[in-house]
């Protein structure tokens, strides 16, 4: 093949954003981050990717970092490298658009912080949800680079995805990312479709894909002989399945060609034997979802939507319904108009599929971002959606066709007045616009000293079930196996125990799956006794019910309220997916056995309706 560019390619290395999202998590901590930042500064990538993404929150979340500390951290371990972050346009980093003075604070901030690149991506390549991103990057003086999520369907076309590259460049990308999440792209495809975007845009392509199907690696060199400048690898011990590339392979298969990458094999081997001792602290993360698996070219789930999708069916105990589940996406991913399957559409859609599997019916349950998503509220779906489906979700409500974000007023000035003095910064406020719920609780803990990370929760010698409906979340090893633990304690409602004092019922979760305590038929146990819930299975109509482990957002109605059959009667979130409850039947609220932020399995009487 003859060289189109015979220069030396550049190397983006994933390891400290990407390859660990994709393989345990997003659970690698900043400390086994920060040894090995002198080496990885010596190598001589073009950049490291290092934030953004699922990082940021599962650093809230999870991890008890501030992920803004870890940036700051990263930008001084390395001074010579340039630091890259994945930014999901009006999404920021977060599930839902967020106002222009939102995305333009961050951004600024990100840059002042330490990022350099910025890699912008929309889930439905609605490029009017990069627009704001864009133009906050250029103003940052930094780098911004434009994403074309890259999948397949009747209407996902080669000269569309041209028309994109130039519209990103039109609107001032300094280069072009093609993101394949799932690995769908073939290696004669990607050699034909980069070619095609080389002949019509002139600015520097990267290579994202990952390795799912065993076919990244041909990809990035078919990409590479036509013309495709950057690819982007991770070092060999965070490498391969739902990750991507080896970098040392990529190297070494590009030594002594016109490409040559120039990089250092030995010292890359060195890193690669440092990642490989950490990966194994982080063994009760791993999945055998994450693995290689050819099926991505037919279901086209990407891995991280697959190990989310069998934790959700696993606490269902249907993790043998998960072939349904794959069978199932396509079919959804057509009603809803071939949409592409990557943050947050993989989740929102995914989730869909679960609950039409589940419930026996398509569609009887449809989430509230499904519903929002067929009301325009993330932007123009890729093609048509099924107009009965559209019709079932939200009825002859309006359907917006502007850019959502241009329904949205500044919000900066009242969520910093919202968080009040739990906020020692802006970037303090950023995190709470991000994640409410959780970046108030953060912030709340780390200003008074009580933040326990996930990782400590498991050498703590006692266990206290958290306050309202929120998990403490650890893990334990017994003869060598780890397993994932999460107890909740649900505030009592009324019942009393020994000396008057409440009784709070306690939910024991096991590797994600509600645990039988001592083999009882029930999902829940007790401590000092039975709350309302406790000990009780629906049974009668009017009992609402919910089909899925998660928390009460919100609770719509009161004890004595009057509902008619179908009426929203509560909001759940479950997989970072909100869901209204219904009314089974028209009748009296005569008991309401929750309260916003309660931790609910499946089975408890949530609502009685008489």
């Amino acid at each position: 093949m003859k060289a189109l560019n015979a220069k030396p390619i550049y190397v983006t290395d994933v390891i400290l954003r990407d390859a660990h999202q994709s393989l345990i998590a997003t659970r690698m901590r900043t400390e086994d981050m920060l040894p090995i930042c002198d080496k990885l500064d010596q190598v001589g990538y073009w950049s490291l990717e290092v934030w953004g993404g699922a990082t940021f929150d599962a650093c809230v979340r999870f991890l008890k970092e501030d992920p803004w500390a870890r940036l700051r951290q990263l930008r001084a371990a390395l001074p010579n490298t340039r630091l890259q972050m994945l930014l999901r346009g009006q999404n920021l980093l977060g599930y839902r658009h967020y106002a222009d003075d939102v995305v333009e604070a961050f951004v600024e901030r990100a840059a002042a912080n330490g990022i350099d690149v910025f890699r912008v991506f929309d889930a439905l390549n609605d490029l009017r949800n990069l627009e704001t991103s864009i133009k906050a990057v250029k103003k940052a003086g930094k780098h911004a680079q434009a994403t074309i999520c890259y999948t397949t369907s009747p209407v996902h076309t080669t000269a569309l995805w041209v028309q994109q590259a130039k519209d990103l460049r039109d609107m001032g990308a300094d280069s072009i990312a093609l993101k394949d999440m799932a690995c769908l792209l073939t290696p004669y495809a990607t050699y034909d479709l980069v070619k095609a975007l080389k002949a019509a845009v002139d600015l520097p392509i990267f290579i994202h894909s990952h390795s799912t199907a065993g076919l990244a690696a041909q990809c990035q060199l078919k990409a590479i002989e036509a013309g495709a400048e950057h690819i982007d690898t991770a070092i060999s011990s965070f490498a391969g399945g739902t990750s991507h590339p080896a970098t040392e392979s990529q190297v070494a298969s590009l030594k002594g060609t016109p490409w040559d990458t120039g990089l250092d094999l030995a010292l890359l081997q060195e890193i690669g034997d440092y990642f490989r001792e950490v990966r194994k602290k982080y063994h009760q993360y791993e999945s055998e979802f994450t693995r290689e698996d050819v099926s991505v070219q037919i279901n086209q789930v990407p891995g991280g939507m697959m190990s989310n999708l069998a934790n959700q069916l696993k606490e269902q105990h249907a993790l043998g319904r998960i072939r349904e589940v794959f069978d199932e996406i396509p079919r959804v991913r057509k009603d809803l108009g071939y949409p592409p399957l990557v943050t947050p559409t993989s989740q929102i859609f995914g989730t869909q599929a679960v609950l039409n599997v589940l419930a026996g019916e398509r569609y009887k349950s449809i989430t509230n971002e499904v519903k929002r998503y067929l009301a325009g509220g993330y932007g123009h779906p890729p093609a048509p959606v099924d107009p009965q489906v559209q019709k079932q979700a939200i009825g002859n409500g309006e359907v917006i066709d502007v850019r959502p974000a241009d329904l949205l007023k500044p919000e900066l000035a009242h969520l910093r007045a919202e968080i009040g003095e739990a906020a020692l910064s802006e970037e303090d406020v950023l995190t709470y616009a991000m994640f409410q719920d959780i970046g108030r609780k953060f912030l709340e803990e780390r200003n008074s000293g009580t933040l326990v990370p996930e990782a400590l929760l498991a050498k703590s010698d006692s266990v206290r079930p958290s306050d309202e409906g929120v998990p403490t979340e650890f893990s334990i090893d017994v003869h060598g196996e780890s397993y994932q633990v999460s107890i909740t304690g649900i505030s009592a409602t009324g019942a009393k125990g020994a000396g008057g004092a409440a009784k709070r019922t306690v939910y024991l979760t096991l590797d994600g799956v509600p645990e039988e305590v001592a083999f009882k038929p029930l999902n829940s146990f007790v401590a000092e006794g039975s709350g309302e819930r406790a000990g009780r299975v629906a049974s009668a109509p009017g009992h609402v019910t919910t089909s899925m482990p998660g928390n009460i957002v919100d609770v719509l109605v009161t004890v004595g309220q009057q509902v008619t059959a179908g009426q929203a009667v509560l909001v759940t979130e479950a997989m970072k997916m909100e869901t209204e409850i219904q009314a089974p039947l028209a009748g009296t609220v005569i008991a309401v056995n929750v309260v916003k932020g309660d931790r609910v399995t499946p089975g408890d009487i949530l609502i009685e309706i008489e």
